[in-house]
């Protein structure tokens, strides 16, 4: 029995072995490449760093300050990042499935083929960035500000836009298909070029003469729009 024991804890041991947030050096600095997986790292000051291929899936970053950093290819799948600050930080070609980003601000963002299915946005902020390619399917993004980005090819497939402010986005290429746009403010956004917009969908929606459509649509007669709740 002595030697079962034995052997036993010098198998746990062996590098590699350890399994959870023990094998996941809660304690290293951030750096690229970084194991931070279901560490706690709420309420840092981490502007500016580079975690570009960094592991942190459901690590909790919530109201952490996280501007203009580096997260690029960062994995980040059931993340908590509410309320965290990523005003012009880079995280493109991150995965960022399943996380949670309600009230979080990435506002002039670089998500550029970041991947955030099933995320929870409720009201991100998000104006004025860069969400080329990103895929939002599914994704919650209720009351999200939306404002002036680019969702160039972005893929918005049966995503919630309840309500989100999307003035002055740039939507050619991007799939809407069963999207959820009620009250979805698009006054100057631009959906000329964009896919599987259906009427019905449209005429939930708010928007006004300087709102592009498919040629296909039509613009509804009375266009509703959106009163903002002060909750």
């Amino acid at each position: 029995m002595k030697r079962i024991v034995c052997a036993l804890l010098t198998f746990m041991t062996l590098p590699g072995i350890a399994a959870g947030p023990a094998a996941a050096a809660c304690k290293d600095d951030p750096r690229p490449a970084v194991n931070w997986t279901q560490c706690v790292k709420s309420k840092l000051l981490l502007m500016g760093r580079d975690l570009s291929s960094a592991n942190l899936q459901s690590a909790d970053l919530s109201r952490s300050d996280l501007t203009s950093a580096n997260l690029s290819k960062a994995v980040l799948v059931e993340a908590d990042l509410s309320s965290a600050r990523l005003g012009g930080a880079n995280l493109a070609g991150a995965d960022l499935s399943k996380a949670m980003m309600d009230r979080a601000d990435l506002r002039a963002a670089d998500l550029t083929g970041a991947v955030l299915v099933k995320a929870e946005l409720h009201r991100t902020k998000l104006s004025e960035a860069k969400l080329v390619g990103v895929n939002l399917e599914k994704a919650e993004l209720g009351r999200a500000s939306l404002a002036n980005t680019d969702l160039t090819d972005a893929n918005l497939e049966r995503a919630y836009l309840a309500r989100a402010d999307l003035r002055g986005a740039l939507l050619a290429g991007a799939n809407l298909r069963n999207a959820e746009l009620y009250l979805a403010d698009l006054r100057g956004a631009d959906l000329s070029q964009a896919q599987n917009l259906e009427q019905e969908q449209l005429a939930e929606t708010c928007g006004d003469k300087s709102t592009k459509l498919p040629s296909e649509l039509t613009a509804p007669s009375e266009w509703p729009c959106a009163t903002q709740d002060a909750e």
